[in-house]
């Protein structure tokens, strides 16, 4: 784990405001944060330096792109030692697909979701690369019916 930064009051109201609309100027994000735009900017600076923010991006509606279909799939290793877990983990993050992949306890030794247009597709992308990740004895798949909440902001107040 990374070790944590300590965040004033004026940094976590930053970091609300950037996950909120990070496209706003530096004197917008000023103005909502109640500093004058020269400390704002420093502070945005230092937060980027430090990697509490790793970056920008846009919220893209999957629907709207054709990716309709979205599967989270339970994945089994048969060991667990080094080298599978490393070709397995360099596997997932080669397929664009794969749009999240958490190493868990319980059941599964990872959980992934995927994002496809169709259920033809999930079959194909199994059979092609799901069945076929290194050291993969078992795959339990579950079809999104509904996203209830697919937030990406974290809970920074306190």
């Amino acid at each position: 784990m990374g070790e944590q930064m300590v965040l004033d009051a004026y940094s976590l109201r930053i970091l609300e405001e950037l996950q909120r609309d990070s496209r706003q100027t530096v004197q917008q994000l000023a103005d909502k944060v109640g500093l004058s735009s020269t400390p704002c900017w420093r502070r945005v600076k230092e937060l980027e330096a430090s990697g509490v923010v790793r970056g920008y991006t846009a919220l893209v509606d999957r629907a709207k792109v054709g990716l309709h279909l979205l599967v989270v799939a339970e994945i089994n290793l048969s060991r667990h030692s080094e080298s599978i877990v490393e070709d397995f983990e360099r596997e997932v993050l080669a397929q664009p697909q794969i749009v999240r992949c958490l190493s868990t306890t319980g059941q599964a030794d990872y959980l992934l979701t995927i994002a496809l247009p169709d259920i033809e597709s999930y079959e194909r992308f199994q059979h092609q690369v799901l069945f076929r990740l290194p050291g993969v004895t078992h795959v339990r798949s579950s079809i999104v019916l509904k996203e209830v909440k697919a937030e990406v902001r974290l809970p920074l107040a306190r």
